[in-house]
């Protein structure tokens, strides 16, 4: 599932096609992904200026002259593209639709934004902007990691006293928004934190150093396009590039890239998901 790098690498692919520009059509050629799309969801997207395109953790919200704000999820396999863009940002001409083009917007600039989804984990819904932080997907949200929100005090009280291993308290969405496991794994890699610790036993001074390092994974994950494992593609349909950089995910078996490290990359189950760490490194 994309994370907040490739999530938000997609959002500043989309925003030279589609901030300050009208929907002239939209066209919504089915009635659900994970689930229904919203009433009359093509009607009420047609005609309206996407003011403003935004990230919250995962999520990508584009605010609408109408006073109402469309909510977006990539799930496991979505991909928002663009094509015939007038600005010169993209050369892809109009494709031919696709069998799983659910949702595609026909831009007044000539460009056209489509969102295929194969597996239809995706969703979208519509919710009125002012009120939009109440939505049920938005209100469980902590603060996004590279906002001025997520601090070290901030993480410090957090993680006080749980008896959850720190991985798993990372990755939740409340604790943090829009970490998943590509990055926890890399940022307690780079802090040299055992993916095994319980977060309650993590000293105070290492907890806050978690917090700088955690920004400069995600913002180094963005520079590079965000992580193409599976399905993800950039706005212009091509490929993240941080995969290429992963120290640890992924790397089971292989050598440790500390200098003067003897060990190799474990692969661990935690919660359902593979933890990849170095244990001579990582304490």
């Amino acid at each position: 599932m994309p994370e907040l790098p490739e999530v938000e690498t997609v959002r500043r692919g989309l925003s030279p096609a589609m901030e300050g520009v009208v929907i002239e059509r939209a066209d919504v050629n089915r009635p659900d992904l994970r689930w229904p799309f919203p009433d009359r969801m093509a009607e009420r997207l047609t005609g309206q200026r996407v003011d403003q395109l935004r990230r919250r953790s995962k999520y990508i919200l584009a605010d609408l002259s109408s006073g109402e704000t469309l909510l977006i999820h990539l799930g496991m396999s979505g991909r928002m593209t663009v094509s015939g863009d007038p600005l010169g940002q993209f050369v892809h001409e109009h494709p031919m639709p696709e069998k799983h083009d659910h949702v595609v917007f026909h831009m007044a600039n000539g460009a056209r934004v489509t969102f295929n989804d194969p597996r239809r984990f995706g969703a979208m819904d519509l919710l009125p902007t002012a009120t939009a932080e109440d939505h049920k997907l938005l209100s469980v949200l902590g603060p996004e990691p590279l906002g001025n929100d997520f601090h070290e005090q901030h993480l410090i009280e957090a993680l006080k006293g749980k008896n959850t291993p720190v991985k798993s308290a990372l990755l939740d969405q409340g604790i943090v928004a829009g970490l998943g496991n590509i990055y926890v794994c890399e940022a307690l890699y780079r802090a040299g934190v055992s993916p095994r610790r319980k977060a309650g036993q993590i000293s105070a001074a290492r907890v806050g150093a978690l917090v700088p390092i955690i920004r400069r994974v995600l913002q180094d994950a963005i520079d590079a396009g965000g992580s193409s494992l599976r399905d993800f593609r950039q706005a212009d349909g091509e490929l993240g590039y941080f995969q290429h950089s992963f120290d640890v995910y992924g790397r089971e078996g292989e050598p440790c890239r500390t200098q003067g490290c003897s060990g190799e990359i474990k692969r661990i189950t935690q919660s359902g998901r593979s933890s990849f760490y170095c244990a001579q490194c990582q304490r």
